[in-house]
């Protein structure tokens, strides 16, 4: 058995939301951050990302010569129960999240990332199927939007093991207590 973790890595504003109900991350965009934020060092680490269709829907609509699909060098799979025209550079899943998780943690690799949005991170949560959770917070209040964890009556328990700022931004670095 390999020790493969699935990491949810991503940003947040103040208030819990990781995009607008328009799927607009301007916002965060806007803050003055310190680099790339963590990103390159987080991403050598992992080998293989997780998205719902919402959020690969937007990598494609933003893609372009100056913009090119940014898991080309990563297994890229997208979960969906649509019929999508094929990518080269994602695998499309109809399956369950605990299977499809537990298959995927038994063959060697890196770390897995879990990009997003909103709808797969609540299914991974409430299969209580994530082991890390780093959020980077923007001082940025939205008020509304798509939120980071959706309610629920599930809980997980985290234990704090860092802590980073990148000028505007910090990070907040969990692991799942189990």
């Amino acid at each position: 058995m390999t020790n493969r973790k699935l990491t949810l890595f991503i940003a947040a504003s103040l208030d819990g939301y990781i995009a607008t109900k328009e799927d607009s991350l301007e916002w965060l965009f806007a803050v003055e951050g310190e680099g790339d934020n963590g990103y390159s060092a987080f991403y050598e680490m992992i080998d293989t990302v997780l998205l719902g269709k919402r959020t690969y829907q937007w990598l494609l609509d933003f893609e372009s010569e100056d913009f090119p699909f940014p898991y080309k060098d990563k297994a890229c799979y997208v979960f969906t129960n649509s019929n999508l025209p094929a990518h080269e550079h994602a695998t499309f899943i109809d399956d369950d999240v605990t299977s499809f998780l537990q298959e995927l943690k038994q063959k060697p690799g890196k770390n897995i990332w879990l990009v997003g949005g909103g709808d797969l991170i609540h299914s991974f949560y409430e299969k209580d199927l994530i082991d890390e959770i780093i959020v980077t917070v923007s001082p940025v209040l939205l008020g509304n939007g798509i939120p980071l964890f959706k309610e629920s009556n599930h809980s997980l328990n985290l234990t704090l093991k860092q802590t980073q700022t990148f000028n505007q931004f910090v990070e907040l670095h969990y692991e799942v207590r189990r």
